[in-house]
């Protein structure tokens, strides 16, 4: 069951980040694509939280993260061709699939925390 479920992540976080290039190229802004991007990732993140086996992997998936947000706004200053605005526009919504795993896997990692204490 845990393998089954660890695929299913993994199509949909393949499916996630092939809609958030597409998103970025073709469709930059599109609600329709952020809110699906919201919804992959907190099944991604649920799937992920349950089935993690350490706090540490949770930790290894929050800098992740945070360097994913501190590097979306990096490319806007590149205007040759909007290469900027593309790729800041895929690195947004690549940040949309993260975000909420990224909650997730804080919630999780706080709550263990506090509960060890």
């Amino acid at each position: 069951m845990k393998k089954a479920w660890g695929m299913v992540s993994f199509i949909l976080f393949c499916i996630g980040l092939l809609l958030s290039v597409i998103g970025g190229v073709i469709l930059p802004a599109n609600v329709l694509i952020a809110a699906l991007l919201v919804i992959f990732g907190l099944v991604i993140g649920i799937v992920h939280v349950v089935y993690a086996k350490e706090v540490t992997d949770l930790h290894t998936l929050l800098l992740g993260t945070i360097a994913l947000l501190a590097t979306t706004a990096a490319f806007t200053p590149i205007t040759v061709m909007d290469a900027g605005k593309i790729a800041t526009s895929m690195l947004v919504n690549f940040a949309a699939l993260m975000g909420p795993v990224a909650l997730v896997a804080a919630i999780k990692a706080l709550l263990k925390i506090g509960l060890e204490k």
